[in-house]
């Protein structure tokens, strides 16, 4: 979009109807701009043309764009009810797990990849991270051993999620008459392995593969702990 395209900046009281400015306001702001561009366009000055005020005012607020970052991810971690643990680590892990993937799922799923890329100090939401490394101490795992855990499922979590979103890297859609075209495609490229695995590369159940992966890294982290 060009300049001349961008709606002229408000400056002074806002008009009747509109919201006032507030530390919440901008956040949710930040979150449309996620929405359609991710989380790198994110700017104070996007972030005040989405609500056509000078980017000056946003200062009030917030105290810059990394500030503004962080209140995005604590916005996504306060959706998550964290579980009641069962003393079973297994089990434990998986309900922390479904949990984060609908709080990041539920409302802007583009700004899931934040959370990894926040340094961990910064942010006020911590009882997610806390229950995780709870389940895993309980179970035997030493804080550092714990700490590689927590992240090993982050990491996993988050590219899953990104993938959700946007599915673009694999190969496969949930719409019968794409995947039953892409499954052709593969089975035709002349590569045998790529042919035999066709039907399943062409189709996605996102849920499906998410639990998939959970349940390795959890029988990987009992091995470990066994050991």
């Amino acid at each position: 979009m060009s300049d001349a395209t961008v709606s002229p900046i408000r400056r002074g009281r806002p008009p009747a109807g509109r919201e006032r400015l507030s530390r919440s306001v901008i956040v949710d702001a930040a979150m449309s701009v996620i929405d359609d561009g991710g989380p790198e366009a994110v700017s104070m000055r996007t972030v005040a043309r989405e609500l056509g005020v000078d980017p000056k005012s946003l200062y009030n607020h917030v105290p810059g764009k990394e500030a503004l970052l962080d209140a995005v991810v604590e916005r996504v971690l306060a959706r998550m009810v964290v579980p009641v643990p069962t003393g079973v680590l297994g089990d434990d892990i998986l309900a922390i797990a479904r949990e984060f993937r609908h709080a990041a799922l539920s409302n802007h799923p583009r700004a899931a990849s934040l959370i990894l890329a926040r340094p961990i100090e910064a942010l006020s939401t911590l009882e997610p991270l806390d229950a995780a490394l709870s389940v895993l101490m309980n179970a035997g795992a030493s804080p550092e051993d714990a700490v590689h855990a927590v992240r090993t499922m982050l990491a996993f979590m988050t590219g899953t999620l990104l993938r959700e979103v946007d599915s673009a890297m694999t190969l496969a859609s949930r719409s019968g008459s794409t995947a039953a075209a892409r499954s052709e495609a593969l089975a035709n490229g002349g590569l045998p392995n790529v042919r035999a695995a066709a039907q399943y590369l062409a189709d996605i159940d996102h849920k499906r593969e998410f639990e998939y992966g959970l349940t390795l890294l959890v029988a990987a982290f009992e091995a470990r702990l066994a050991r």
